[in-house]
């Protein structure tokens, strides 16, 4: 019976399946366990270097260094020692194959599929001989396990920091930057333009009273203030719209309410109307902003 049954590499910034090993085998569990691994790719960042989630007679083992993660399903009565041997093995032979800078600009998933043939040895090695220079290595990985436990995870931790890595809360710096949204929509590219046409009056209501602020003794500081910091707002809500950021909500309400609050404030600089356009705009562009979602990744490309 194989105890080492999938093996898994993805870089670590972004979860990008990198290369796997080819699954002759299609129990449920394993299914599920590789469905597992998937999940914790996306959320790699989270984790530290090496950690375990176990299941019921499968297992699931990654270690991660250098920003590629190499993950496997094994069977559980394989031992801890001996899975971590597997993955450091996995681990040199992938270093030696593939230098960093060309995993760096890898930009499909699977760019490196022919490293299965390397796997599927590496496989059979471990599952038939217990894999090469079992005796040295055995002993310098139980030691190291010693000293530096991996980290056990439980399937909630799991799928509440992959949660987390899909920006429903607070990202790491990064983590967040191959995320892709859904495609702007037209109601999306009218509030744009419409945030863009607030902006605009914004600034030049702004610089124009500036001039004017200077000669009265700065009578007139406090407008100006409201104007630049609306623009501000409505430059940033832009950004918001376009671009995947995390504590997206929080974010989004605090520029609606100082867009409010400023236009409230120049209620005698401008006539009712335009309040009551700016403020539509706001809340049109706020709306808009938190019902565009992120885009479903694809899965593994039938590997």
């Amino acid at each position: 019976m194989s105890l080492i049954l999938f093996a898994f590499v993805v870089r670590v910034r972004d979860g990008l399946p990198l290369s796997a090993s080819t699954d002759f085998e299609h129990n449920r569990e394993l299914q599920e366990r590789k469905q597992q691994l998937r999940t914790i790719s996306k959320a790699l960042a989270f984790f530290p270097d090496r950690g375990t989630v176990k299941g019921q007679k499968l297992n699931i083992y990654f270690v991660s260094s250098e920003g590629v993660s190499y993950m496997t399903v094994c069977h559980c009565s394989l031992p801890v020692a001996k899975a971590f041997c597997f993955l450091e093995d996995l681990r040199w032979e992938f270093t030696a194959c593939y230098k960093s800078t060309v995993v760096a600009l890898a930009a499909r998933p699977y760019p490196f599929l022919e490293f299965d043939s390397t796997i599927q040895k590496l496989k059979q090695q471990y599952n038939q001989s217990g894999g090469p220079a079992l005796e040295i290595t055995l002993a310098e990985v139980q030691q190291d396990l010693q000293i530096r436990p991996p980290k056990v995870l439980t399937l909630e931790e799991v799928e509440l920091t992959n949660g987390t890595a899909n920006g429903h809360m607070e990202q790491v710096p990064g983590s967040g930057q191959n995320v892709r949204l859904e495609p702007v929509t037209a109601p999306g590219i009218l509030s744009l333009v419409l945030n863009i046409m607030c902006a605009s009056l914004n600034i030049i209501r702004g610089v124009h009273l500036i001039e004017y602020t200077f000669q009265d003794d700065y009578e007139g500081i406090w407008n100006v203030v409201a104007f630049l910091l609306a623009f501000v707002c409505c430059v940033f809500q832009c950004h918001l719209y376009l671009f995947h950021s995390s504590l997206k909500k929080p974010k989004s309400f605090t520029l609606l309410s100082v867009i409010v609050l400023c236009n409230l404030y120049l209620l005698g600089m401008r006539n009712v109307w335009q309040l009551i356009f700016h403020i539509f705009v706001a809340f049109l562009s706020t709306f808009l902003i938190l019902t565009r979602k992120l885009q479903d990744r694809t899965n593994d490309c039938g590997v």
